[in-house]
């Protein structure tokens, strides 16, 4: 049976307040994990949410998700400095994590597992279109939850394919740009591209990883040909964030998994 409409409001209502903290996330944890040089922005929890332009506090009717930004029509109540669309974007992708948790996998722990795993694609992604980084500390937790998720089976992979994943996806992507670096002098992919493909092998096993790639790979040269388009000069050494992409794919994974769609699942 479906879940029922309330579920699914609670789990957009739940998506999109997650989403909220996701944008202190992103724009406290590459400062915090001294990824970026930058003033100090504070840590996860402290201080309570303010303008990064006139470092006013966010007042509590100011901090309803999706909400406060259109009744503040975009701009900060205090200095009125433009709000970056970047945090309707992300709490909306959080409503989305919630709904879509809850219509591919029901009212399970799977649905959780998958809401988890959005959560932090989410994360990630935006943080390395926005500095460059896939941070280990949102990295490496995803793959040990990949493991542990398959550990309690709620993705129909045993533990060892798991922890075999892991090592298949990791390894894949760091030969990949040693070959590259070889070759051209520079780096290819990153270490956090390969610990995310790490993460993706831990949490759907080896066999689904090149379907990833494969749609990560078409995502990106999507991306790379429309900011072209508008304008942006690209060359073939310039470097471009491939965790979005990625990203993207592993979410569209989990999607397929979720619909038992062949390559996925």
């Amino acid at each position: 049976m479906a879940p029922h409409w309330v579920f699914y409001v609670t789990a957009a209502a739940l998506g999109a307040i997650l989403g909220s903290f996701l944008n202190v996330l992103i724009y406290r944890g590459p400062v915090f994990w001294n990824l970026v040089d930058a003033e100090t922005r504070g840590n996860l929890v402290f201080p309570s949410s303010y303008c990064p332009s006139c470092r006013t506090p966010v007042g509590a009717l100011h901090l309803i998700p999706l909400a406060s930004y259109f009744m503040l029509k975009g701009k900060c109540a205090g200095c009125r400095a433009p709000i970056p669309l970047r945090y309707p974007l992300v709490e909306f992708a959080g409503v989305l994590a919630g709904i879509a948790a809850l219509a591919l996998f029901g009212l399970t722990l799977n649905a959780g597992a998958a809401f988890v795993f959005f959560l932090f694609l989410i994360s990630l992604g935006v943080i390395d279109a926005e500095t460059g980084f896939l941070p280990d500390a949102l990295t490496l937790p995803l793959v040990a939850l990949g493991i542990i998720v398959n550990a309690l089976d709620l993705l129909n992979s045993a533990p060892g394919a798991a922890v075999l994943g892991a090592i298949i996806g990791y390894g894949a992507f760091r030969l990949v740009d040693m070959i590259f670096l070889r070759l051209r002098g520079i780096e290819g992919l990153g270490q956090g591209d390969a610990k995310l493909l790490a993460a993706f092998g831990a949490w759907f096993g080896w066999p689904v990883l090149p379907s990833i790639v494969f749609l990560a790979a078409i995502m990106a040269l999507i991306g790379v040909g429309i900011a072209a388009w508008g304008g942006a000069k690209i060359g073939r050494e310039t470097p471009v964030p491939f965790g979005p992409a990625l990203a993207a794919a592993g979410a569209a994974a989990m999607i397929g998994h979720g619909l038992n769609l062949p390559y996925f699942s």
